[in-house]
């Protein structure tokens, strides 16, 4: 098998050569759909003998699903990376080793993160798995605008040994600025009724509908308890503590601040709500 690669990028030149050096290792046909960055990427994302297109960022799922319905793609699969992933040596090996017409349609790859130089490995979220890999015509991404996944519109699925490595070069600072306004899509999502071309969630579906099973059962939680109790999961039964400085600071801010942020803006969002209720009855009354 030799997908076509497609890379989404923004101001990625510390990431972009990492992710295209283990693409270019599984196919020669690479596209980077760059949202105008400032820096370095595009050049060098042409040094790799990438087709470079440009196109304004809106969200992932937008960009992902644009990319499907307009790149010239020649290649019946295609691969879908970030410019901060790069693929290991055995997820490389795996994918090089599948017959032009596998029996699955769609293949979950694995994805560990690399936070602050470390590899996490513990927390119950490594890894955590992604249908990246799938055939042309097959895979659409969800129209989300927080934790998007790719999912199958035909076919069965199957998964590949190996990591993709989420390398996250960016500053603490820039880290918690983007998790603040992904708090905001996060809220936006709690109002969302239309859940046609979206995972379903499952507890006994693949690895993405059991992780939006529990993602469920997590927002049926109280609000601010819910954030401690994740926390208390992930790091002390799930193991997180073994992953270091880097860990707990990975935990404390992806697993409490982020989410005692997302219940918080609820909160807020319900609070003026009922003062603009309030505020009704008087004037009627």
């Amino acid at each position: 098998m030799r997908p076509a690669v497609i890379v989404l990028t923004f101001n990625s030149e510390d990431t972009l050569g990492a992710t295209l050096a283990s693409a270019r290792q599984v196919s020669d046909e690479i596209f980077v759909v760059d949202s105008y960055s400032k820096d370095g990427t595009v050049p060098l994302a042409r040094s790799f003998g990438a087709a470079v297109v440009q196109r304004p960022f809106e969200d992932y799922g937008s960009q992902r699903n644009w990319a499907i319905d307009t790149l010239p793609i020649s290649r019946p699969w295609q691969l879908h990376l970030d410019a901060d992933e790069r693929m290991d040596a055995q997820l490389v090996a795996a994918i090089q080793a599948l017959p032009e017409e596998p029996t699955h349609s769609g293949y979950f790859l694995p994805r560990y993160l690399r936070f602050l130089g470390r590899v996490l490995r513990h927390g119950g979220m490594s890894p955590t798995w992604h249908l990246r890999l799938f055939r042309t015509g097959a895979g659409r991404c969800e129209d989300r605008k927080y934790d998007q996944h790719f999912l199958l519109k035909s076919g069965t699925c199957g998964q590949l040994p190996g990591a993709i490595i989420d390398d996250i070069r960016m500053s603490l600072t820039e880290w918690t600025a983007r998790h603040n306004r992904w708090s905001d899509s996060e809220v936006a999502e709690m109002d969302v009724r239309d859940t046609s071309g979206r995972i379903q969630p499952d507890a006994l579906g693949n690895r993405v509908q059991r992780k939006r099973f529990l993602r469920e059962r997590y927002n049926h939680m109280p609000l601010f308890l819910r954030p401690f109790a994740l926390f208390v999961y992930r790091y002390f039964f799930r193991l997180g503590l073994l992953d270091g400085t880097e860990g707990l600071i990975f935990w404390v801010l992806q697993t409490f601040w982020f989410r005692f942020l997302v219940d918080a803006k609820i909160w807020e969002k319900h609070h003026a709500g009922r003062l603009a209720e309030e505020a009704v009855v008087k004037a009627e009354s």
